[in-house]
């Protein structure tokens, strides 16, 4: 199985008067429009995916309904596991479910949160195990692409940490020149 980490795209700032809740800022227009050419270069790095978990967060539902919009991937299925704060482990096991619920499941991508997503990555490549920390970050509209070992060992096996291989880490820039936007120096 293959498993798509994406950043959420570029929000507003924290602001308690607008949002009151920051579950609720949304994208900025301007992060919006720069990460839909970001998600016509990931149709174009990736194709299609299986299945679309999303964070209950405002922004990265809106990330991961462009990514519906432009790239055709399914829509977003909204999970508490990928809500900041979220341990590595709880992902993987929500993951494990998913897998379990579908027959087939070979391309899984999710939206969510730094630091969450590099914890994610750094227990899944097996770093140091579930508590680990890596010196990469996933930039906002980037993404990365995971390999889990044998695949066909069952969803029981499947998405376990260490189990994992790291096979390209993009930024957003590379992504939008993928899509068709200015080409990455």
């Amino acid at each position: 199985m293959r498993l798509y980490l994406i950043r959420h795209a570029a929000a507003f700032d924290r602001d308690r008067r607008r949002w009151p809740d920051d579950r609720r800022r949304p994208l900025t227009p301007e992060g919006a429009r720069r990460f839909r050419k970001a998600a016509a270069g990931l149709k174009r790095l990736v194709g299609e995916v299986d299945c679309v978990l999303a964070s209950p967060l405002t922004r990265a539902r809106q990330t991961a309904e462009i990514l519906a919009t432009v790239a055709g991937w399914p829509r977003a299925i909204e999970i508490p596991e990928l809500a900041p704060g979220a341990a590595a482990e709880r992902v993987l096991a929500a993951i494990r479910e998913r897998a379990a619920a579908k027959r087939s499941l070979e391309r899984l991508a999710i939206v969510g949160h730094e630091p969450g997503l590099t914890e994610l990555l750094a227990a899944c490549a097996g770093a140091g195990g579930a508590r680990a920390r890596v010196r990469c970050q996933l930039k906002k509209g980037g993404a990365a692409c995971l390999r889990f070992r044998d695949s066909r060992a069952g969803p029981a096996r499947l998405a376990r940490p260490g189990q994992a291989r790291l096979e390209w880490l993009i930024t957003p820039r590379a992504l939008r020149a993928l899509g068709g936007g200015r080409p990455a120096r």
